[in-house]
């Protein structure tokens, strides 16, 4: 909770500014709203958490939550009956992807940013030539409510959120999050005491790609079918980690403070947008970010391994 706190603290300044922009912003209507605007790009942040913290990068997110859409909706194409058979579907593709990242990166020893840039290649490829830039079929009713729906005044997508965020706070302080943690902090030293590395790996790149598919869910109930509904989205996810302090590189940093990054990002992309601010300096603000983000943590770093190393030394 302790990591999380400068990054929640950015986050009330900035929902404070929107506040006095949008004096109806606060209320339950309003930050509701705001909420299922987000839920999506948290639900991708937590994702790309895990496979962050375990030393490796997601870059193939966007583009499977494009590819997850366009397939909805061509095997769907209206019918109601096929709603809940295209869900799992879908699911089962996000873990599938996921898993052909995680074994080529720890199996074939290809670095992930080669792998994942790789699959986003490949998945948008694949989109373009099955649809030629105008994806065909229709989303049921079915399918759309997760992200338009509501039960009672409480939007289906916040709900899978609120279940998304305590499934990935409770991993991380299982077992499985330490591991993963010891895994990004030093990937031998983890091996050398017994844990499964390459498992801990696979393992995150499959919930980066289920949070891919929960996310393509959300978002094409809420924005439709589009070709470009995930463009740019694996940056956005990238950009909310590291604004909620998590290193590049692996071993620090907090899921809670990972999703109160993309809170923070919406919240800031939202103020923008209040000030008529225009909407591709959005790109700008997420390079400023990351570049920032690894300046930080260059310097931070070598101060916190420098007794390690001195240990290392005096052991051998």
């Amino acid at each position: 909770m302790k990591r999380a706190l400068p990054i929640l603290a950015v986050l009330v300044v900035l929902l404070a500014a929107i506040a006095v922009a949008n004096p109806h912003f606060l209320e339950p209507a309003g930050f509701l709203a705001f909420l299922k605007r987000a839920a999506p790009l948290v639900i991708l942040a937590a994702g790309q958490y895990f496979v962050i913290v375990s030393g490796e990068f997601d870059l193939s997110v966007g583009s499977l939550v494009t590819a997850e859409v366009v397939i909805a909706a061509r095997l769907i194409d209206g019918d109601e009956s096929a709603t809940w058979p295209v869900l799992a579907l879908l699911i089962v593709v996000g873990l599938f992807v996921g898993l052909v990242n995680g074994v080529v990166t720890t199996k074939l020893r290809v670095p992930s940013f080669i792998v994942t840039l790789g699959m986003l290649l490949i998945l948008s490829g694949t989109v373009f030539l099955w649809t030629g830039g105008a994806p065909r079929g229709a989303l049921s009713e079915g399918f759309r409510v997760f992200g338009r729906g509501s039960l009672g005044p409480v939007p289906w997508s916040v709900l899978v959120l609120i279940a998304v965020g305590a499934a990935a706070i409770w991993l991380m302080r299982a077992d499985f999050g330490k591991t993963l943690i010891s895994t990004g902090d030093n990937e031998r030293a983890a091996a050398l005491s017994g844990v499964r590395v390459d498992r801990a790996k696979i393992f995150a790149f499959m919930l980066s790609g289920l949070a891919a598919a929960v996310a393509a869910i959300l978002l094409g109930g809420f924005a439709g079918v589009s070709a470009q509904v995930g463009q740019g989205l694996e940056f956005s996810a990238i950009t909310a980690v590291v604004l909620g302090g998590v290193v590049l590189g692996g071993g620090r940093g907090s899921v809670l403070a990972a999703m109160a990054g993309a809170f923070t990002l919406e919240a800031l992309f939202t103020l923008l947008n209040l000030y008529g601010i225009s909407g591709a300096l959005e790109f700008t603000v997420q390079g400023v970010i990351i570049i920032a983000a690894v300046a930080a943590g260059a310097i931070r770093l070598p101060r916190k391994f420098t007794p390690r190393r001195g240990d290392a030394h005096a052991a051998s």
